[in-house]
């Protein structure tokens, strides 16, 4: 993918002030706008235009933009690095008669739907100071018992001159127990400072799990790979299952087989109705790393001489 260089698109320095570029952007809007312009290319011309007015005449998109694009050159292969847009969203902007273009490959590459104002909490228009929208990572067990944790923000701040940096804040945030991910949480007066006795915006904070590789969710349902052996499998067993917060018993029975779900009901993310907690079991096989391992497995084989793992009846099962 190649970077996009919207300061060169509107002919503004990258220090611009926000009403240079806003000037640059109603000059060359007029000037490509398809309805009225002769030039060839003025429909494509228009949305580049269009595209690079809607980053960068939005405080937090521009602060975004430049953050990943400081040492970036027009046309060069660009990729986000990972993780880069971690603490912070983008307002959206209302984007004034330019309406919505479609959005390049690279536009959404860096913003995706958060630059389009779609979120809980937006005020367009607000004369208070804006909302301000990013993403909490926390951990399964946070959702089971809940905490407390103190966490960093990368915010835009824009000067009187209308320029753009990046600060640091940090915030004390209470996670209550029974969070799912997805759902907001909201701090009032946290947001976008408000001009002179203006009251700020709120800020939102949408809850994401970090991955673990044990452990799905779906809504309130956990789901959890439990490895077991095959004697395990076919005698059936009661065994203990490591979970975020605590341990819980769980009975094979006689004859499972690898996919098999068993459902411990209300143990999934505490509510109002809990979730469910499904344990979907997997055969483990033992190694057969010594002498003694492989005659195991010999001896086995010969104990079970018309066994065929791929006749249908062990699909059937």
């Amino acid at each position: 993918m190649e970077f996009k260089d919207y300061y060169g698109v509107l002919g503004v320095e990258r220090t611009a002030s926000a009403d240079e570029i806003k000037r640059a952007y109603r000059k060359l809007a007029r000037k490509f706008h398809p309805d009225v312009s002769k030039e060839a290319d003025a429909e494509s011309a228009f949305k580049d235009i269009a595209e690079a007015y809607e980053a960068l005449s939005d405080v937090d998109k521009r602060a975004a933009y430049d953050s990943v694009g400081s040492n970036a050159k027009a046309g060069q292969d660009f990729k986000p690095p990972p993780g880069w847009n971690a603490g912070f969203e983008y307002s959206g902007s209302d984007f004034g008669d330019a309406g919505n273009p479609d959005h390049s490959a690279f536009f959404d590459s860096l913003f995706g739907y958060r630059a389009r104002g779609d979120r809980p909490g937006h005020r367009a228009g607000a004369e208070g100071g804006g909302d301000h929208h990013a993403k909490i990572l926390i951990d399964l067990a946070e959702a089971y018992r809940g905490s407390h944790r103190s966490i960093s923000l990368r915010l835009p701040l824009m000067d009187a001159n209308g320029l753009v940096s990046m600060r640091e804040r940090k915030l004390d945030v209470n996670i209550p127990k029974g969070i799912r991910s997805g759902q907001h949480l909201r701090l009032a007066g946290q947001g976008v400072p408000g001009s002179g006795a203006l009251p700020a915006g709120d800020l939102y904070l949408e809850v994401e799990f970090a991955p673990q590789p044990r452990f799905r969710v779906d809504g309130r349902d956990v789901y959890v790979d439990v490895p077991i052996s095959p004697w395990e499998s076919t005698l059936g067993a009661t065994i203990t299952v490591a979970m975020p917060v605590a341990s819980v018993q769980l009975t094979i029975p006689p004859s499972s087989v690898a996919g098999r779900k068993l459902r411990l009901k209300g143990k999934g993310i505490p509510g109002s109705v809990p979730g469910d907690l499904y344990a979907v079991l997997s055969i483990a096989l033992p190694p057969a790393d010594t002498p003694a391992d492989l005659a195991a497995y010999r001896s086995m084989a010969d104990s079970f001489p018309g066994f065929d793992p791929r006749g249908k009846r062990r699909y059937e099962r």
